[in-house]
Protein backbone atom coordinates (compact mmCIF):
# COMPACT_ATOMS: atom_id res chain seq x y z
CA UNK A 1 0.00 0.00 0.00
CA UNK A 2 1.20 3.55 -0.61
CA UNK A 3 0.53 4.84 2.87
CA UNK A 4 -3.13 5.80 2.40
CA UNK A 5 -5.37 4.80 5.24
CA UNK A 6 -8.90 3.48 4.74
CA UNK A 7 -10.53 6.86 5.36
CA UNK A 8 -8.37 8.58 2.74
CA UNK A 9 -9.09 5.82 0.24
CA UNK A 10 -12.81 6.22 0.92
CA UNK A 11 -12.52 9.97 0.27
CA UNK A 12 -10.73 9.33 -3.01
CA UNK A 13 -13.32 6.78 -4.12
CA UNK A 14 -16.17 9.18 -3.29
CA UNK A 15 -14.52 11.82 -5.45
CA UNK A 16 -14.72 9.60 -8.54
CA UNK A 17 -17.60 10.16 -10.95
CA UNK A 18 -20.30 7.48 -10.99
CA UNK A 19 -19.73 4.63 -13.42
CA UNK A 20 -21.58 4.68 -16.73
CA UNK A 21 -25.00 3.05 -16.56
CA UNK A 22 -24.01 0.50 -19.19
CA UNK A 23 -21.10 -0.66 -17.00
CA UNK A 24 -23.40 -1.15 -14.02
CA UNK A 25 -25.93 -3.06 -16.12
CA UNK A 26 -23.22 -5.28 -17.62
CA UNK A 27 -21.83 -6.04 -14.16
CA UNK A 28 -25.30 -7.00 -12.95
CA UNK A 29 -25.92 -9.28 -15.95
CA UNK A 30 -22.53 -11.00 -15.92
CA UNK A 31 -23.24 -13.69 -13.27
CA UNK A 32 -26.37 -14.88 -15.11
CA UNK A 33 -24.58 -14.83 -18.45
CA UNK A 34 -21.78 -16.97 -17.01
CA UNK A 35 -24.30 -19.47 -15.61
CA UNK A 36 -26.11 -19.70 -18.94
CA UNK A 37 -22.89 -20.16 -20.93
CA UNK A 38 -21.79 -22.81 -18.41
CA UNK A 39 -25.13 -24.56 -18.84
CA UNK A 40 -24.91 -24.50 -22.62
CA UNK A 41 -21.36 -25.88 -22.40
CA UNK A 42 -22.37 -28.67 -20.02
CA UNK A 43 -25.31 -29.68 -22.18
CA UNK A 44 -23.13 -29.58 -25.30
CA UNK A 45 -20.62 -31.92 -23.64
CA UNK A 46 -23.37 -34.41 -22.86
CA UNK A 47 -25.28 -34.22 -26.16
CA UNK A 48 -23.37 -34.38 -29.46
CA UNK A 49 -26.38 -33.31 -31.55
CA UNK A 50 -26.95 -30.27 -29.32
CA UNK A 51 -23.24 -29.44 -29.52
CA UNK A 52 -23.36 -29.51 -33.32
CA UNK A 53 -26.46 -27.29 -33.32
CA UNK A 54 -24.84 -24.80 -30.95
CA UNK A 55 -21.63 -24.67 -32.97
CA UNK A 56 -23.68 -24.07 -36.11
CA UNK A 57 -25.50 -21.13 -34.49
CA UNK A 58 -23.74 -19.75 -31.42
CA UNK A 59 -25.75 -16.52 -31.48
CA UNK A 60 -29.01 -18.48 -31.62
CA UNK A 61 -27.99 -20.67 -28.68
CA UNK A 62 -27.29 -17.58 -26.58
CA UNK A 63 -30.57 -15.96 -27.66
CA UNK A 64 -32.45 -19.17 -26.81
CA UNK A 65 -30.93 -18.92 -23.32
CA UNK A 66 -32.27 -15.38 -23.03
CA UNK A 67 -28.92 -13.66 -23.54
CA UNK A 68 -27.92 -10.96 -25.96
CA UNK A 69 -25.44 -12.54 -28.39
CA UNK A 70 -22.73 -9.95 -27.76
CA UNK A 71 -19.38 -10.75 -29.40
CA UNK A 72 -17.59 -11.52 -26.09
CA UNK A 73 -20.29 -14.04 -25.12
CA UNK A 74 -20.19 -15.64 -28.57
CA UNK A 75 -16.41 -15.93 -28.43
CA UNK A 76 -16.48 -17.39 -24.91
CA UNK A 77 -19.00 -20.02 -25.97
CA UNK A 78 -16.94 -20.82 -29.09
CA UNK A 79 -13.81 -21.14 -26.93
CA UNK A 80 -15.52 -23.49 -24.50
CA UNK A 81 -16.82 -25.75 -27.26
CA UNK A 82 -13.59 -25.88 -29.24
CA UNK A 83 -11.69 -29.15 -28.99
Amino acid sequence: MTGYDEERLAELLRALPPPPTAWVQAAQELPRARREVDGIGARAEADAAYRAAVLANLEGALADAGLEPHPPAVEELRRRLSP
